[in-house]
């Protein structure tokens, strides 16, 4: 089976994963664009959505997984071309994904106020911070079902789709986020920070209908959960628990991150808040390559195809790094632009713009981080991605956050910590890609 890794076909791929990859930081940029706009407290409401988001991101981020686990399944068997030997693996992924969600809801929910006194909330902002994750967790299971479809449409090679769905559920909670928020003049009274949560839970349930109707309509793959267990379920709980244990030290970092912020005061975890989404923005257009590396790459190694996966690599490292380029020009050229549509108050906007070059000067390098990561997910090498992931967190982050703290760096210190750890991670899976696959291509 020949697989085409021209421009045309990766940006076919690329492009409607990099749109379908925004919809979760676009539910988060949109609560803080629209509640860090509200009459009513609106710096102590977006320092919320800033603490709960870090939360639920990582919730999202460790169940999540499911996508690239499954995507890297079902797009080797695809190259391989054994794809009815895995049909039934996605439902029971599902199954076995969702059901752990619930548990999750059922274990934090009591313990809300508890968990965000972790992050250094308190008074208003602590308040605000259990009434939205109160709401919002419960689109925590449409989520990862969600999710968990996209992967199964991945490792089918069809981006199209999961692009569509997501769009529509954006605009919904867009639409919703206003709405609720602000309220209709004599029908509707303004629901503040808990009209936002309704908003991105009802946007998650309609992003999971649609899910649902789509896999059914354009493929032969099954959501009926059906026994025994596939042969390579085994394979998925492995990755699964690789990814989680990698998902965990990534997300230790995003909640040092928000924890120093949190403690430096209000003016500072707002300009953070901003901050760090704009980020995950980034992080999620540039993803639109590493989805693509990660589909193409795992129907590559299944057809045992070496020298293409070499040439692959290189052209998505270019592209990548053109699109994180392009990511930075508009960000500079709409600096000030930008930091208005979350918020007017002079203060944060202050501590935002000195440290949002930093977050700009970043997406070329997380371009490089994220395509490799995408690309060792196609391949199956999520102990490899654990190792690094554990490496860059506790042996870079950690270290420098806890210096840049002590000499009073606030901000700064947080973003030069984000800064080194995006490098200690891709500069490791360079090496081992080339040393590995360089060999492979050689003897085939």
């Amino acid at each position: 089976m020949s697989t085409d890794i021209s421009l045309k076909h990766i940006n076919k791929l690329a492009i409607p994963a990099l749109i379908a990859g925004i919809s979760e930081p676009i539910l988060s940029l949109t609560d803080a664009a629209i509640i860090g706009n509200m009459p009513l407290n609106a710096t102590e409401s977006l320092a919320a959505v800033g603490i709960v988001t870090t939360f639920l991101s990582m919730l999202i981020w460790v169940l999540g997984q499911t996508r690239s686990a499954i995507s890297s399944i079902v797009s080797q068997y695809l190259g391989a071309e054994n794809l009815e030997a895995v049909k039934n693996l996605p439902a029971q992924a599902i199954f076995i994904i969702t059901s752990l969600s619930v548990l999750i809801i059922l274990t934090t929910y009591p313990f809300a106020a508890q968990i965000f006194k972790l992050y250094n909330a308190s008074d208003l902002i602590l308040s605000y911070s259990v009434a939205y994750y109160q709401i919002r967790v419960f689109g925590f299971p449409f989520t990862l079902f969600t999710i968990a479809v996209f992967g199964t449409f991945r490792g089918l090679q069809n981006t199209f789709t999961p692009m569509v769905i997501a769009i529509l559920g954006a605009a919904a909670n867009i639409v919703l986020d206003v709405v609720l928020v602000y309220g209709i003049e004599g029908v509707l009274s303004p629901m503040h920070i808990k009209g936002a949560a309704y908003a991105s839970v009802a946007a998650q349930v309609l992003m999971a209908a649609l899910s649902a109707f789509y896999i059914l309509k354009k493929t032969n793959i099954p959501l009926l959960v059906t026994f025994p267990f596939n042969k390579e379920i085994k394979r998925f709980v492995l990755m699964i628990i690789n990814l989680f244990i990698r998902t965990i030290a990534l997300n230790i970092a995003l909640y040092f991150g928000t924890s120093f912020a949190t403690k430096y005061g209000p003016i500072y975890i707002a300009a953070y808040t901003i901050a760090i989404n704009l980020w995950f923005l980034g992080a999620f257009l540039i993803d639109g390559y590493a989805s693509a590396g990660n589909i193409l790459s795992g129907k590559l190694l299944g057809a045992k195809a070496y020298s293409t996966l070499i040439t692959l690599s290189s052209r998505l490292i270019k592209y990548g790094i053109i699109v994180g380029a392009i990511i930075a020009a508009l960000g500079a050229l709409l600096y000030v632009p930008i930091g208005h549509i979350f918020t007017n108050d002079t203060e944060v906007l202050k501590e935002f713009y000195n440290v949002f070059w930093i977050v700009l000067a970043m997406q070329p390098l997380c371009a490089l981080a994220f395509i490799f990561d995408g690309v060792f997910k196609g391949l199956g090498k999520m102990q490899y991605l654990r190792n690094v992931l554990l490496f860059s967190t506790l042996l870079v982050f950690i270290p420098v956050v806890l210096v840049t703290d002590y000499l009073g760096y606030k901000l700064y210190g947080i973003f030069l910590a984000f800064t080194l750890w995006i490098l200690a991670r891709g500069i490791p899976l360079i090496i081992k890609f080339r040393k590995t696959y360089s060999t492979l291509a050689q003897n085939t």
